[in-house]
């Protein structure tokens, strides 16, 4: 009688550790607010001048970058919607702001404000000196500007025009007026000493901006890896806690801060630098920046 042969037990799978990007994600009560929060975001309306804009009644976080610093799609990754924020195919091709409602869609509490991508040079000068007054005076003079969320590519860091940006708003935040959250996207293209790098790199850049009253923060993003979306959540969501109970966001009466131009903008005493508009703006599927 032939013995029967002892079959081998099969080993286990190996565990293998996961990427950092794809490890489980403990997800704190207030981030998960902020997220539902976010996916409440609904387009509003679209303006080429500020006059244009809903005056006196929400506070608006800003979101502006660069163009390719990815803006829209992580617009689109915290709203938890494909194309809320579109791009146009032409870079630089349009100058406008989108506006988008957050909150109850019968009694919204605030408004993203989707100012356009900047940076390319293949804009005409005229249009680029006319874009570029009217994001100066939203970023130094609009009262309902709340916070701004500024994109920086993490894999080059702040631009020179990236600090000119920030040159039309620093005076707001260090006062604390704005809060400034600086979103180092596409961290997922970088090693762990990279990133760790080009944090601290962000931070010394931010240093000089931060005051008793400021309020400043930085963190890695990545839309594709959905890197830092949580912290982004809890962090927006948190400065509308902060919010007084009644802001009064009117504009100051005639002969006080900024007098409307012919154009429908607020006039600035001193003109704003060489920033070139870019192409995150028109309501067009497809995001050319990432």
């Amino acid at each position: 009688m032939t013995e029967a042969k002892r079959t081998r037990k099969p080993s286990p799978p190996r565990a293998v550790p996961a990427p950092v990007y794809k490890k489980p994600v403990v997800v704190s009560e207030a981030a998960k607010e902020g997220l539902a929060w976010l996916h409440t975001a609904k387009f509003l309306t679209t303006a080429s001048k500020l006059n244009q804009l809903p005056q006196g009644d929400m506070p608006e976080i800003a979101f502006v970058g660069r163009s390719n610093a990815g803006k829209s799609s992580a617009i689109n990754t915290l709203a938890n919607q494909r194309q809320l924020a579109f791009a146009s195919k032409t870079p630089g091709r349009t100058q406008h702001i989108n506006l988008f409602t957050l909150g109850l869609r019968e009694a919204p509490d605030a408004y993203f404000a989707d100012l356009p991508g900047y940076g390319y040079a293949a804009v005409a000068r005229g249009k680029k000196l006319v874009w570029q007054k009217v994001m100066a005076d939203y970023l130094e003079v609009r009262r309902a500007l709340m916070g701004v969320v500024l994109m920086i590519d993490s894999r080059h860091g702040f631009t020179p025009l990236d600090r000119q940006l920030l040159d039309f708003v620093q005076q707001r935040v260090k006062t604390g007026e704005v809060k400034l959250l600086v979103l180092l996207t596409k961290a997922d293209k970088l090693s762990k000493r990279e990133a760790q790098l080009a944090t601290e790199a962000a931070q010394e850049v931010l240093g000089e901006f931060v005051t008793e009253s400021s309020d400043i923060g930085v963190t890695l993003f990545s839309s594709m890896r959905r890197v830092g979306v949580e912290d982004v959540a809890e962090q927006l969501k948190g400065w509308m806690a902060s919010m007084p109970a009644r802001v009064d966001f009117e504009l100051p009466p005639a002969g006080e801060g900024s007098a409307p131009d012919e154009e429908g903008g607020e006039a600035r005493a001193d003109g704003p630098g060489p920033l070139a508009a870019g192409d995150e703006q028109a309501r067009v599927p497809g995001d050319a920046g990432d």
